[in-house]
């Protein structure tokens, strides 16, 4: 590919996928300038990978296999703990968050959830992290390189694992 193809598809890809890689980069990255140390190497690996991109999967997909796998690598290289973080205001918490949680108690509930998905395996968080992003279970599985059925139930048996320890 030549380079002003490939700078423009480059600049392309950025432009539409840029929310999502920083939202990846939050998860995996509470300090604002840690998420920029991950933001860049994420966009290096694509800048890199471009050329190896064969178009077997989409490009959104390619993009979050990318930067999640960009983001487990970096947080591996800084911190023996790989720790994940959780905003109160995402969308889709809801599907790890009991309803009848009182707002004055959720910042509680949200650090101890996090401390729980924190204890998980890293493929285990990697599927917690895809789930939050409200990504299908087939896009889940060309990202992580599961089956579908299995990404579906190891999806159900976190989100069980995480509602027990949460009750006791």
């Amino acid at each position: 590919m030549n380079h002003k193809k490939k700078e423009s598809l480059f600049y392309e890809i950025l432009e539409s996928n840029d929310d999502k890689i920083k939202r990846i980069c939050h998860y995996y990255y509470r300090d604002p300038e840690g998420r920029k140390d991950i933001y860049q190497e994420v966009m290096t690996n694509i800048w890199n990978s471009l050329d190896h991109f064969r178009g077997d999967a989409a490009v959104s997909t390619w993009v979050y296999r990318v930067t999640v796998n960009t983001a487990l690598t970096h947080v591996r290289k800084v911190s023996k703990e790989n720790q994940l973080f959780l905003r109160k205001e995402q969308e889709n918490l809801s599907e790890l968050i009991h309803p009848e949680e009182e707002s004055w108690q959720l910042e509680d509930y949200i650090t101890q959830l996090e401390c729980e998905i924190n204890q998980l395996s890293m493929i285990d968080k990697m599927l917690i992290t895809l789930m939050l992003e409200k990504l299908s279970m087939e896009e889940i599985s060309n990202i992580v390189g599961i089956g579908v059925s299995n990404v579906r139930v190891k999806i159900h048996r976190i989100k069980e694992t995480l509602r027990k320890k949460m009750i006791s």
